[in-house]
């Protein structure tokens, strides 16, 4: 698929300029105290051009698409860009690890598991959706810094679930930006670079997940190639424009038939569905609905759904098209399949579960038989233990 790419620059500050060395206002920039200039927080001298030593911070298939890029740079012996290339990444349940860690090993690159960082010497580091603060002092330790490859344009969604958010909330651009990592808060450092794309209509957040990596790794091997002027030129975020995306959980994925929209529902199931399947109640017991489709124009005329009163969250079958129709707060959506001890067609659900009910209450309208919102369950108030004094 070819995408439009717009480059947004921050403007070049006075007296800056390639052959120089690096200055310390990348630290002041990001907020950092320590010296820099012509050596590093050890007294070492700092490199002033490639190659690089770097150490990589990152966990899911997001990060792996970076680290695969930089890999490959490392192996390009004629550009000398990478000198050396190690890896941190966070521990995980599966034996295989975490796609940076599977990918590391393959590729036969030093892993660390955090917080072990190693104890080698790098020029600089670079995070791609790894979910750990860093402190200052880990961040001194690198002339250069660390740099953020963050999937959105800054400063809008700051945190860990970018991608996820952009789609959730229909936007219809969005990006990579290329920051420097301050100490004791996310994604709040000056950019380096920044690229806007437009948000493919109706795409999953795993499909821009795909179109943000293979950006975001470019940009990044851009700004490695011209790292001192990239960090005398960074430019501080704007103060307008922040949102936040936060992590999501389970009860992300609850349909709130009264509240959402058709359109809010399946932008939902776009963003989270593959990762929890959207989820609501039949009859007291949680059911998972797997495959969401839009209804067709020559469904919405049929008398089943016209000639009476619908409550959101009705669920209708569809006979000809094999789907169930499930009412919402302004029209219908379409489900395939669903969850409930086993997977199941939209077929087999209504031979299994709505057809009988139909048949024990022959006298009720298809307003009474209804998925029902998911509700969190109230939390427990701690009670306040007095200690009586001695």
């Amino acid at each position: 698929m070819r995408v439009l790419v717009r480059c947004c620059w921050g403007p070049l500050p006075v007296g800056g300029g390639a052959g120089r060395k690096p200055t310390p206002r990348w630290r002041a920039l990001a907020g950092l105290s320590g010296s820099s200039g012509g050596e590093d927080g050890r007294g070492a001298r700092v490199r002033e051009k490639p190659p690089w030593r770097v150490l990589f911070f990152g966990t899911d298939w997001f990060a792996r698409e970076t680290l695969r890029a930089l890999h490959a740079a490392r192996e390009n012996k004629e550009e000398e860009l990478i000198e050396n290339l190690e890896v941190v990444t966070v521990p995980s349940p599966s034996p295989k690890g975490l796609p940076v860690k599977q990918y590391a090993i393959q590729s036969q690159l030093p892993v660390y598991e955090w917080p072990d960082v190693g104890s080698g010497e790098y020029d600089v580091g670079v995070v791609a959706s790894f979910g750990r603060l860093l402190s200052e002092a880990l961040i001194l330790k690198f002339p250069y810094g660390i740099l953020n490859v963050h999937p959105s344009c800054l400063p809008r969604w700051r945190g860990p679930a970018p991608i996820i958010h952009t789609v959730l909330h229909g936007d219809t651009v969005t990006g990579v930006t290329i920051m420097q990592i301050r100490p004791k808060r996310f994604d709040v450092g000056p950019i380096l670079k920044q690229e806007t794309v437009p948000v493919p209509p109706k795409g999953t957040s795993k499909e821009l997940e795909a179109l943000l990596s293979s950006l975001g790794a470019s940009m990044l091997i851009s700004v490695l190639k011209n790292l001192p002027v990239s960090l005398r030129n960074g430019r501080q975020q704007p103060t307008e424009g922040v949102t936040q995306a936060p992590k999501i959980s389970a009860a992300t994925s609850y349909i709130k038939w009264e509240e959402q929209t058709s359109e809010q529902i399946f932008r939902l199931y776009r963003a989270v569905g593959n990762i929890i399947p959207l989820q609501t109640l039949w009859m007291g017991n949680t059911i998972k609905l797997l495959d969401l489709i839009e209804v067709n124009n020559s469904i919405l005329t049929d008398p089943k759904l016209t000639g009476q009163a619908i409550t959101p969250g009705s669920v209708i079958y569809h006979k000809q098209s094999q789907i169930l129709l499930v009412c919402c707060k302004d029209g219908w959506i379409g489900v395939q399949s669903v969850m409930l001890k086993k997977k199941l067609t939209a077929t087999d659900f209504y031979n299994g579960y709505l057809h009988p009910w139909y048949q024990k209450n022959s006298q009720a309208q298809p307003s009474q038989c209804t998925f029902q919102t998911l509700r969190l369950p109230p939390k427990k108030k701690q009670k306040k233990k007095i200690v009586a004094m001695q």
